[in-house]
């Protein structure tokens, strides 16, 4: 270690800490990373905003794009390159935790007997957003290639089904029309861009044609395999322990280590592991397991609420705001344009050739624009396979972050515009 005054030992003390240093500077960051999460977080609520736009603002915040503006190198001695490894890990478990919750939101029966509003909302929601993310990437990004255009594409297509569910709870929408309308069109619509993305992901990550054929067939696999079997015995597991004092903890343990194999699974095979842990979450019977342990799908969102504030920090580290410049900053306006005529048009437009009033038919445009977490984990998914570099996932966050915000002010001039009583945005994620 240098000697104590000067910033040239402190520098070096904190950029390579070992044992005990490093064990007490990743305390100190998660210490960090939840209370700024937590404040903005509230702040945001306060704002009428989801908690999520607050959250990914302080992850940007202790990123370069503010903290790294400060002098000394802020980032660096908080960050440094030996306590971003144990952070990516926490971070990640987050988000396979976060991604089982999706998939458990998601009601397959329910899949099953969509409309024909629904079928031409969903259709609309991912045909235009997708051939403009194609469009865009052609135009901004002509070098990228296939898999970039493909990503680009795929990523425009998303809805956030969990903010929406959330969204429609606050404002007491569940039951109206355009609610009833947006929410099972948003499990449509993220059914079909997850598996979109999940042949990117493939596509990127394979070696030749044959060894993306290989990674397709063995995730058809991996459903069948969580169809026929997985889900069964999860159930029957639920079943054999219902009605005990230990089923929760029971259940929990079972469900860990399902979503955390399920991970593991579309890794070993050439996907990101938040795929597995969607399947694993959409196949598991829900109403056995809400029966057997009320509580363990809020135990699950506890610790990943506990952690996904580090996922935000470690995306953070990659965004730089500044570093946009006026040729970024204008990408990054092409891109929220066409993200936003995407699926206001596409979803709006739907319903409204399928005979959903004008009203009713804007309120699911709005709605089904709600992008949130679950964009920012497609970026992420974008950026680990190299897919994405540092300028392009600024442009995509910026586009996510925008179009979550937009949300509740746009449903609330909808509402006044329509003599509809609005509700305050609050507590979504």
């Amino acid at each position: 270690m240098g000697a104590p005054g000067g910033g040239e030992g402190l520098s070096a003390s904190v950029a390579a800490p070992a044992g005990d240093s490093l064990v007490a500077l990743l305390f100190l960051d998660l210490a960090v990373v939840l209370a700024l999460g937590a404040l903005l977080g509230a702040l945001a609520r306060r704002l009428g905003q989801p908690s999520v736009v607050g959250e990914v603002a302080a992850g940007i915040a202790l990123g370069p794009s503010l903290l790294g503006l400060l002098p000394g190198d802020p980032v660096a001695l908080l960050f440094p390159p030996e306590a971003r490894p144990p952070l990516a890990f926490a971070a990640q478990l987050g988000l396979v935790l976060f991604m089982f919750l999706v998939g458990c939101e998601l009601d397959v029966a329910e899949l099953r007997g969509a409309g024909r509003v629904v079928g031409a909302v969903s259709a609309g929601s991912v045909v235009l957003p997708f051939c403009l993310g194609l469009g865009v990437a052609a135009l901004l990004w002509p070098r990228g290639g296939d898999a970039l255009a493909l990503f680009t594409a795929a990523a425009l297509s998303i809805t956030a089904f969990p903010v929406l569910a959330r969204i429609l709870a606050e404002r007491r929408m569940q039951r109206t029309r355009s609610g009833v309308v947006a929410l099972a069109s948003a499990a449509v619509n993220d059914v079909v861009a997850w598996c979109a993305l999940a042949v990117v992901a493939g596509i990127v990550t394979a070696r030749g044609p044959w060894s993306a054929v290989a990674t397709l067939a063995w995730t058809a696999a991996l459903v069948l395999v969580a169809v026929l079997l997985v889900r069964p015995l999860v159930g029957w597991a639920a079943r054999a322990v219902g009605g005990s004092p230990r089923a929760d903890a029971v259940l929990f343990a079972v469900v860990v280590q399902g979503l955390l194999l399920f991970a593991l699974a579309t890794t070993a095979i050439g996907l990101h592991a938040v795929f597995g842990a969607f399947l694993f979450g959409a196949v598991v019977p829900k109403d056995a397991l809400r029966e057997a342990a009320p509580t363990l799908v809020d135990r699950v969102g506890g610790l990943s609420s506990l952690l996904l504030p580090v996922f935000f920090v470690v995306a953070g580290l990659s965004v730089d705001v500044g570093g946009l410049g006026w040729s970024g900053a204008g990408e990054a306006l092409l891109v929220l344009v066409a993200a936003c005529v995407g699926k206001l048009v596409g979803a709006a437009g739907g319903g409204l050739l399928a005979g959903l009033p004008a009203r009713d038919a804007a309120e699911v445009g709005v709605l089904m624009n709600a992008r949130g977490l679950t964009e920012l984990v497609v970026l992420g998914v974008g950026l680990e396979l190299g897919v994405l570099d540092g300028h392009l996932f600024t442009v995509l966050v910026v586009m996510a972050l925008v179009t979550t915000a937009a949300t509740g002010p746009l449903l609330t001039l909808i509402a006044r515009r329509s003599g509809r009583e609005a509700s305050a945005l609050g507590g979504v994620r």
